[in-house]
C-alpha cells in the first residue's frame, strides 16, 4: 500500500510538473518567509550546487524569487512568490487527500491503523537514538 501511495505521489507531482526534491523545497518556503539559500540545502541535505539547481527551475516557473539578504549581500534568500503559495497549496491538497483504500475504513479500524504507525514510528526513532 505505501509503495502505492509514493507511486501515487510522485504521479501527482509529475502531472503538475514538480519533482520530489521541488516539493521538499516549496514545503520549506510555505511559511512564507525568506530562507537562505545555505539554510534551504541544510533542510534538504543536499550540496549548494543541488539547490541551486533546483531554485533555478523553480524560478523559471515564478515558483520562487531570489533576493540579497539587506544585511549581508553576498547572501540570497529565497522565498514563494503569490503564484509559488498557490502552487504549494494546490500540491498540498493532493497529496494529503486520503486515498480511496483508507477512506473505505471504519473509525475503529483507523484508530488500529494509527495506533500501530505510532508506536512503529516510537520504535523506529528508539533504534535511531540508540544506534540500534
Amino acid at each position: 500500500m505505501f509503495q502505492k501511495q509514493f507511486r501515487g505521489a510522485a504521479s501527482k507531482l509529475s502531472e503538475i510538473g514538480l519533482t520530489p526534491g521541488h516539493l521538499k523545497v516549496l514545503m520549506l518556503l510555505s511559511s512564507g518567509e525568506a530562507m537562505p539559500m545555505g539554510s534551504l540545502a541544510q533542510g534538504l541535505a543536499c550540496d549548494a550546487s543541488t539547490m541551486t539547481w533546483l531554485v533555478d527551475r523553480l524560478e523559471e516557473r515564478g515558483l520562487v524569487e531570489r533576493k540579497m539578504l539587506a544585511s549581508d549581500r553576498r547572501v540570497k534568500t529565497v522565498v514563494l512568490t503569490s503564484r509559488g503559495l498557490k502552487k504549494t497549496a494546490e500540491v498540498k491538497k493532493r497529496l494529503y487527500k486520503p486515498p480511496a483504500e483508507l477512506l473505505d475504513l471504519d473509525e475503529e479500524t483507523l484508530e488500529v491503523l494509527r495506533d500501530a504507525f505510532a508506536a512503529d514510528a516510537h520504535d523506529s526513532v528508539e533504534k535511531v537514538s540508540t544506534g540500534r
